[in-house]
């Protein structure tokens, strides 16, 4: 596994207008096979997929931005929602792969804005996969989190670690020191507040509109979904008869972290078969 320094120096930075500054995208082992689109969580940055872009570059382009707001990116257009995000996301991707079609891959807030993207691209995408997925009209688990910005040291960091238990990793033995980096850098960075739209139903609404295959994957002890995970999968297979679906066991919201082995396997094994 690659430490943050050396994963961000193997990419390439790529800047896309985004209403008053620039939208921030890294390329990984550009041009080499299908080009695969990673869309990282609410108060994230690309760092969400640190221990998948390595695996995936490895045979193909991996494309990992920060969205509207977040990360590096500059703020979207006002209404600041989902859609907004999207469109920037749609705008920008031309410059970035051309005019490829695109397999994408979006995490949480990243799976609502997935979506919403999914929807505008039509028969221009290759596929959506939605991992750890709100808004699809159903309440998220309460996870009450921790203050982070008046505390300093080893305070901060157990402020860190619990909140990385209270939403994001299920095994706390899994909060390891690169969890704890990548949620500090994050939280510093992160200006778009995007919790609220978890228990909406945008992205639900969206799925009606995909027409390319979708798949839907959840880590099985998700915080935010474990109390109406069967409901999830429902409203995908509602909006989206023939998707597919899966979850990983013991595995929480940041599933592609904490089971990163198992994520990789799954996302790979549909990537590579498109339904």
């Amino acid at each position: 596994m690659m430490d943050l320094a050396s994963l961000e120096a193997a990419a390439r930075r790529v800047e896309t207008p985004c209403h008053e500054g620039q939208m921030v995208w890294r390329l990984w082992n550009e041009g080499a096979g299908d080009p695969l689109l990673l869309l990282h969580g609410g108060n994230g940055s690309w760092r969400h997929w640190a221990r998948n872009i390595g695996h995936f570059a490895a045979t193909r382009c991996v494309i990992a931005p920060d969205l509207p707001g977040l990360g590096e990116s500059a703020l979207p257009p006002d209404p600041q929602e989902p859609a907004s995000v999207a469109r920037m996301v749609v705008q920008g991707l031309p410059a970035v792969v051309g005019d490829a079609k695109v397999d994408l891959v979006g995490f949480s807030f990243g799976a609502n804005v997935g979506g919403q993207a999914a929807a505008m691209l039509g028969h221009d995408l290759r596929s959506l996969t939605i991992v750890g997925a709100g808004s699809l009209g159903l309440e998220r688990a309460v996870t009450p989190l921790l203050k982070i910005r008046d505390k300093e040291g080893e305070e901060r960091i157990a402020a860190h670690r619990a909140n990385l238990l209270a939403l994001m990793i299920a095994d706390a033995q899994k909060i390891d020191a690169q969890a704890l980096e990548i949620q500090e850098w994050n939280t510093v960075h992160a200006r778009f507040r995007s919790r609220g739209f978890a228990s909406a139903a945008q992205l639900k609404e969206a799925l009606g509109r995909v027409v390319v295959p979708v798949a839907a994957l959840w880590g099985a002890a998700d915080q935010v979904a474990i109390t109406t995970m069967q409901g999830r999968l429902d409203a995908v297979r509602e909006m989206q008869p023939k998707a597919r679906t899966a979850l990983i066991p013991g595995a929480g919201h940041w599933v592609a972290y904490e089971a990163a082995e198992e994520f990789n396997a799954q996302l790979g094994a549909w990537l590579s078969a498109p339904a």
